[in-house]
């Protein structure tokens, strides 16, 4: 019982310190942020590329969407730092020379070519996998250093976020009804092509690159939703989330930490932090009172009802959806997606711990020091 104090007392600490981090401001240390990933990440290069409108476009900010109802993890990072918020790479003829949104709702981290020879027809219509992202990169770097030298010079004084990938490689595959150990036989390949886009990026000059890891994908409304069953032992009785779908996450993150470890010892002049998504959303979901997630971490804000909030045919924006009138006290936006309050406390467990790799602030202090 003791034990147990003390462990929902360090809760309490935590949630508590994350809240006000923020106010503790970082040294102005990065010229530039250049993010890549999914939708987690995008800053309205899906509203562009599309040239429509998403369908749970938030009001901030304008004029391009985020999947939230605010601010997402990027946001606060370049926030923290002292950088503008992180243009979309789409918009063409936007000076990015304090950095570049590559994230694409949808993205993978396999090629869209994987999917289509495995008879996985899930996808989005147009590519926006990594290796597209990267040769986005490619593009948006010759708008800012016009030599290989001055290039690397610029990188090595830039932050990289290179993630989260590999959750829609997953989420195609459950649709296509591919069974858990083939679902898991994906793993290696979106590791090592995540590890390929990073040493592309090391061998350009970055030397501070963030990689986060996958959500518990069985948490998430729309898992829940669509994989929902009277097995009751599918569910763990902790969090209520489905454990097969986060076994998947869990063992990604396992490949993925010990696949950075390595890149790490090749490339000792660089700082490589791995981000967990996974460890702060499963506390929102265990405890969620103790974040002031008064409506839970398993039903979204904005939806077309059922048990977990979430309705394929009346997803938030569309019409028989409501959006709920306190965001904050919710864990998922739109039952897929984040809230801005559980985005500003992970962001802030990146910078400062104990939910990155090493937190940023001390890779950062530490450089300052060198």
């Amino acid at each position: 019982m003791e034990r147990r104090r003390v462990a929902v007392l360090g809760l309490v600490w935590l949630a508590a310190a994350a809240t006000v981090a923020m106010a503790d401001p970082l040294p102005s240390y990065y010229n530039a942020i250049f993010s890549f990933g999914d939708s987690f990440s995008d800053t309205g290069n899906f509203v562009i590329i599309n040239s429509g409108k998403l369908p749970n476009m938030p009001k901030f900010p304008p004029p391009y969407a985020r999947c939230s109802n605010g601010r997402l993890v990027i946001d606060f990072l370049a926030e923290a730092f002292g950088l503008p918020l992180l243009p979309p790479s789409a918009n063409k003829g936007t000076n990015f020379s304090q950095g570049a949104n590559f994230a694409v709702m949808g993205a993978t981290a396999l090629d869209l070519k994987y999917f289509k020879d495995n008879n996985v027809w899930s996808i989005p219509p147009f590519n926006t996998s990594m290796n597209v992202q990267l040769q986005w990169f490619d593009e948006v770097k010759q708008t800012i250093c016009s030599s290989p030298q001055e290039c690397r010079e610029f990188f090595s004084k830039a932050l990289f976020v290179f993630g989260e990938f590999g959750g829609n490689d997953y989420s195609f595959a459950w649709k296509a009804e591919w069974s858990l150990e083939k679902v898991k036989t994906m793993v290696p390949s979106v590791v090592a092509s995540m590890v390929g886009g990073i040493e592309r990026l090391l061998d350009e000059g970055a030397r501070h690159v963030v990689v986060p890891g996958n959500l518990p994908a069985g948490c998430i409304p729309i898992t829940l939703t669509m994989y929902a069953t009277e097995d009751r032992s599918e569910y763990d009785p902790r969090t209520g989330c489905l454990k097969k779908y986060n076994s998947v996450a869990l063992y990604h993150n396992a490949m993925l930490r010990i696949a950075l470890d390595q890149l790490q010892r090749r490339h000792p002049d660089s700082r490589i932090v791995y981000a967990d998504y996974y460890t702060p959303y499963i506390q929102f979901a265990r405890t969620p009172h103790l974040y002031g997630y008064k409506r839970g971490a398993l039903r979204a804000c904005c939806g077309g009802g059922g048990p977990y909030n979430y309705n394929m045919s009346a997803s938030c924006g569309l019409p028989g959806a409501t959006t709920c009138e306190d965001p904050d006290a919710h864990v998922s936006w739109d039952g897929i997606h984040l809230t801005e309050a559980p985005y500003r406390f992970i962001a802030n467990t990146w910078i400062r711990g104990p939910y990155a790799h090493p937190p940023l602030a001390s890779v950062v202090r530490d450089d300052m020091v060198y």
